[in-house]
């Protein structure tokens, strides 16, 4: 049995706010923007490249607006990531990398892992309501 994992809701209290977000600012591909009443309305997101979709809107989750924490949007290059989505005017914060790594104990360090290992670097930013995600590479390779 294969069991695919395709879609996480997120709280927010204006759908159009950030529906504008994360297709103008993150890129997201609008896949779907249903409202048959002013009650319910799905608007599904997904990321370039990505087999798991977002869902926002209204009547869709009781949970509070920028209540989930922890979503992970991970990349090839996480400094041209970083780069490309603040230019787009997401406040993006600075790269961090886990050190050491080899004996990781929950330390940072600025900027992306020197020897540039999967799972090892990351940059933080929020939507308008307060979600979290998290960019963190995987797969670099030197141009």
């Amino acid at each position: 049995m294969e069991y695919m994992f395709e879609v996480v809701v997120l709280p927010v209290s204006d759908a159009d706010r950030s529906l504008a977000f994360y297709t103008e600012r993150l890129g997201f591909n609008l896949d779907v923007d249903y409202g048959p009443s002013p009650d319910f309305r799905v608007v599904q997101l997904t990321p370039p490249g990505s087999a798991c979709s977002v869902q926002i809107g209204v009547g869709l989750t009781d949970a509070e607006p920028g209540s989930v924490k922890g979503l992970y949007l991970v990349v090839p290059d996480l400094e041209a990531a970083r780069a490309e989505l603040a230019e787009r005017g997401v406040d993006v914060r600075e790269i961090k990398h886990k050190a050491p790594l080899d004996t990781w104990q929950g330390s940072f360090e600025p900027g992306v892992d020197p020897e540039r290992r999967d799972y090892a670097s990351f940059a933080e930013f929020t939507d308008p309501d307060g979600n979290t995600w998290t960019l963190q590479e995987r797969g670099f390779r030197p141009s």
